[in-house]
């Protein structure tokens, strides 16, 4: 499993790439694509929707169970990755690559987690 170094991470299993200081990606992390299993569905969240820390922003279907993906942070979705509606497998393949949302005016981040942290945190 990988987890890039330059990432953030909450510990629902999501990853945020600051684009500036109030602009990010956000997804799942491999951890989460793993323990998932085959994602066969995603319920994207709408551009122009708040999305608040904590409460879900999406949810994904896997060969194993419907789950929700917990927004990481607090902010106004700006747009979101379309092409998972055709293809939700990106996130198994490529989790760091292919993105959920893109989040702006983001406030509400201070618990992210570094790399290292998230590994001692999943114990991996």
């Amino acid at each position: 499993m990988t987890f890039p170094e330059e990432l953030k991470y909450s510990r629902n299993d999501e990853w945020v790439k600051m684009l500036d200081a109030t602009t990010a990606l956000v997804g799942i992390t491999d951890y989460a694509q793993n323990e998932m299993g085959g994602l066969v569905f995603i319920n994207l969240p709408v551009a122009g929707d708040t999305v608040m820390k904590g409460e879900a922003l999406c949810d994904i279907e896997s060969v194993k169970a419907v789950s929700d993906v917990i927004s990481p942070v607090t902010g106004e979705i700006a747009e979101v990755n379309e092409r998972l509606e055709d293809t939700p497998e990106k996130l198994n393949e490529d989790p760091y690559g292919a993105w959920i949302a893109k989040v702006e005016n983001i406030s509400d981040q201070e618990a992210l987690m570094n790399a290292a942290e998230y590994r001692t945190y999943r114990g991996v």
